[in-house]
């Protein structure tokens, strides 16, 4: 599940151990705008996803499952839905009916190419010293003892592990 060589979309080179680009903005669902560098420093659940994602819709039980397991003050989950801006309403109607708790964003402007992925959903996981650790590109199951256990190593030691 967990691809450590995973292929940038728009170049096919990998993107893992890459540097994530911090420079932009995401909004609440209660519109509260967020500067994306106010992570900095924490480990990051980054998914992008849309509401008429089948796959997307697939994996986020599994994705509350492991939300509801993990220590929040030590990794942050970022549930980007990037669905046309016309639909923020259904973004917001969604995360409602479906009960989910994790927190959910839209972008606020633009967001940077790194994000601009071409399979959705596809999920980042960036390690405290702002390298992408993991990336996975389409549905997975996260609600397993050894990507929680991954998750909880990189919150551990602040250095990707090669």
């Amino acid at each position: 599940m967990l691809k450590t060589g995973a292929m940038n979309a728009s170049t096919e080179e990998p993107l893992v151990a890459k540097s994530f680009n911090y420079n932009f903005k995401i909004k609440e669902l209660d519109g509260t705008v967020i500067n994306f560098k106010d992570f900095k420093g924490k480990t990051i659940f980054l998914n992008v996803w849309t509401t008429w994602c089948g796959p997307c819709r697939i994996e986020m039980p599994s994705i509350q499952k492991l939300y509801d397991k993990v220590d929040k003050e030590k990794i942050v989950f970022i549930m980007l839905a990037v669905d046309e801006r016309n639909h923020f309403e259904r973004v917001v109607n969604f995360v409602k009916e479906m009960e989910y708790s994790f927190p959910v964003y839209v972008p606020h402007e633009y967001l940077p190419e790194q994000l601009m992925v071409r399979t959705i959903p596809t999920t980042f996981v960036i390690n405290s010293d702002g390298k992408i650790a993991a990336q996975e590109i389409g549905a997975a199951n996260y609600d397993t003892d050894e990507f929680k256990t991954f998750l909880e190593q990189l919150t551990e030691e602040p250095e990707l592990k090669e």
